[in-house]
């Protein structure tokens, strides 16, 4: 019988010891990155940054947030080539092609989620040719992939990352810390959300499903749930 995983072995001693050295290193480093990146994103660092700079920091905030969290991002990336590394698996065909097609699904389902609330919104491109405004937040959209699930963009983002057909020590190490970023995130996430939309948002979690896809709850007057 064909097995689903073909394990590749890799020698011991002391290449065990610097491989685990890489995995700490990059779980550590998408740690930091995360926090970073949630620190940057909160309604603290905003209302810090719309003080200093005045209402026209709405313009260029969303741009100046993803261009540096692009920049962030780029020396984690680099530790997968620089520090030593051992191939965990690789799945053999047809399960590989299986895997990659869940993979283009999942880039697809990124792709809806952010033009379903405003591609050059999320770039933040369209923000540069806007009135300058004192408002931090955007109407809280929960139609399209977002009446299925809260968070998509995350959900999917996982979906992509956890149906590579290929499998390293340190695409493993960061698969892990971006997980756990993104669980983390989330619920941090969502703490920022019920602050800037208050009920709007509470009822908005009381019907749809945080990370795993659902058919929402319809939260009737007397309080009662029902799909």
């Amino acid at each position: 019988m064909m097995s689903f995983f073909r394990v590749v072995n890799y020698s011991e001693g002391n290449v065990l010891m610097n491989i685990l050295v890489s995995f700490i290193t990059i779980v550590i480093s998408v740690g930091v990155y995360g926090w970073l990146h949630s620190w940057m994103a909160s309604l603290g660092f905003k209302r810090w940054i719309y003080e200093r700079f005045g209402k026209g920091a709405n313009r260029w905030y969303r741009l100046a947030y993803n261009l540096i969290a692009g920049l962030l991002i780029l020396p984690v990336l680099a530790l997968l080539v620089f520090l030593p590394d051992a191939q965990l698996y690789r799945v053999p065909t047809p399960w590989s092609l299986l895997m990659t097609m869940g993979q283009f699904i999942a880039a697809i389902a990124i792709v809806i989620g952010i033009m379903q609330t405003g591609g050059l919104a999320f770039v933040g491109l369209r923000q540069l040719v806007s009135p300058p405004t004192d408002e931090m937040t955007s109407q809280l959209y929960v139609r399209g992939m977002y009446q299925w699930v809260r968070h998509p963009l995350y959900t999917a983002g996982l979906a992509l990352i956890w149906l590579s057909p290929s499998m390293t020590i340190n695409t493993l190490s960061l698969y892990i810390g971006f997980t756990i970023y993104i669980i983390v995130g989330a619920y941090v996430e969502e703490r920022k959300l019920v602050e800037e939309y208050g009920d709007e948002y509470l009822r908005y979690q009381e019907r749809t499903p945080m990370l795993i896809p659902g058919f929402p709850t319809v939260i009737t007057r007397e309080g009662k749930s029902g799909v």
